[in-house]
């Protein structure tokens, strides 16, 4: 049974409290048995029954529950560093998209790549997340955008999810845009989704939730409703991208079908804020993808204030977001939305959790809970997230097991 100990800090991340509210503890230790947590708290105070277990030094350094990517969209084909150059140059997202770039694009070079390819690719973005401390990654289909490739998509997730370490979530985003050939026929590519994609889906188990892009250039609130509904139904989880580009009731929409989060809410309502926070909808707050538009980013004060919990990702894509450096998007936070550094950690950690349904086992460094933890070559929380390194990570340990050290 394996202890830790000479901890600077240690951010247990519970869920009671504030979004600041991280209860830290100063010289800490930390006790695992297999999988499991078995206690945690101050090193003085270690029980007698754990003194005889084998001790592991961290250093001196900060421990933290790893981190979780709650919005990715981990496999695709290619990547689109011209439309990069090209929003720097003045052009709109839209008018990208509106040109056959975009999602289309992106669309388009993940039908080309194979399923081994797709694969590989993932593998290696996992691997690199990993060794920054992300134990968990949700991940998006929404590259496929027809029954055949969408379904590949979320089978390359599953075979991520038995041949690698860090903890899958899969999310079916089949309502990302409506591709090319439904153009016309857009009944006829909700259809597909509703009546044919979703049931395929959750008799496989292929997903664990059900997106959906609510936008003008992607799908309404009537036609996001209807999709929800039905993923519900069936057994899938709901989670909107909400009022990224302008207002459109995603976030009211998120809150009336009581979904797990809406995401991006660069442009939500006053009205969407409140009923977010009277329905419990995590706020999923992208500020990767706030930096690469240029756009203003999500008044993540004015959230909390509210009294919605509110989560960081990083929005992880080949357009909008092409980082998965998630304590990147932690300094962001920080910098852009005026989150404390506390916040964003608890936004990373166990209210991310909360937005995959997994708060009872992962976000949060607890006895009982699955020991996954990071050790950073950092004093405490704040002087990590301000002093940005390409990687302050030491190890990384997930479900008990060390997968990471240097």
């Amino acid at each position: 049974m394996p202890r830790l100990e000479n901890i600077a800090q240690l951010a247990t991340c519970r869920a009671e409290g504030a979004q600041g509210d991280i209860h830290a503890i100063a010289d800490a230790a930390l006790v695992w048995e297999g999988e499991t947590i078995r206690w945690v708290g101050p090193r003085p105070a270690l029980p007698a029954e754990y003194a005889g277990s084998e001790r592991f030094d961290a250093g001196g350094g900060l421990v933290i529950p790893g981190l979780v990517d709650c919005h990715t969209h981990l496999a695709f084909g290619g990547w689109r560093a011209d439309e990069f150059e090209q929003r720097i140059l003045g052009r709109s997202y839209q008018e990208i998209a509106a040109a056959g770039g975009g999602i289309a694009r992106t669309m388009r070079l993940t039908r080309e790549a194979s399923e081994p390819e797709l694969v590989e690719r993932a593998s290696g973005f996992l691997r690199e997340m990993l060794s920054l401390g992300v134990t968990t990654v949700e991940c998006k289909s929404g590259y496929g955008l027809d029954r055949e490739h969408e379904l590949r998509l979320l089978r390359v997730y599953r075979t991520l999810a038995g041949i690698q370490t860090v903890r899958i979530v899969p999310t079916f985003l089949g309502a990302h845009v409506v591709p090319p050939e439904f153009r016309d026929d857009r009944a006829g590519y909700l259809s597909l989704l509703i009546d044919d994609l979703i049931p395929c889906i959750a008799r496989e188990r292929l997903a664990a939730f059900c997106d959906v892009f609510v936008e003008r250039s992607a799908f309404t609130v009537d036609e996001a409703r209807r999709l929800l509904r039905a993923a519900q139904a069936a057994g899938l989880g709901a989670k909107l991208h909400a009022d990224q580009l302008s207002q459109g009731g995603g976030a009211e929409l998120a809150a009336e079908v009581g979904a797990v989060s809406a995401d991006h809410l660069e442009c939500a309502s006053e009205a969407g804020i409140s009923a977010m926070a009277r329905a419990d909808v995590v706020a999923v707050s992208l500020p990767l993808a706030s930096l690469y538009l240029g756009q203003p980013p999500v008044p993540a004060r004015r959230w909390i204030e509210a009294g919605v919990a509110v989560a960081v990702a990083t929005d992880f894509n080949p357009g909008s977001a092409p980082s998965y450096h998630l304590p990147f998007a932690l300094t962001l936070a920080c910098t852009l939305q005026r989150m404390t550094p506390a916040e964003a950690l608890k936004g990373a950690t166990i209210i991310a959790a909360q937005a995959l349904g997994l708060a009872g086992r992962i976000g949060s460094l607890e006895p009982g809970k699955a020991a996954d933890f990071v050790l950073l070559d950092a004093p405490d929380v704040t002087h990590w997230i301000y002093h940005f390194r390409p990687n302050a990570c030491r190890s990384v340990v997930v479900g008990g097991a060390l997968v990471r050290s240097v």
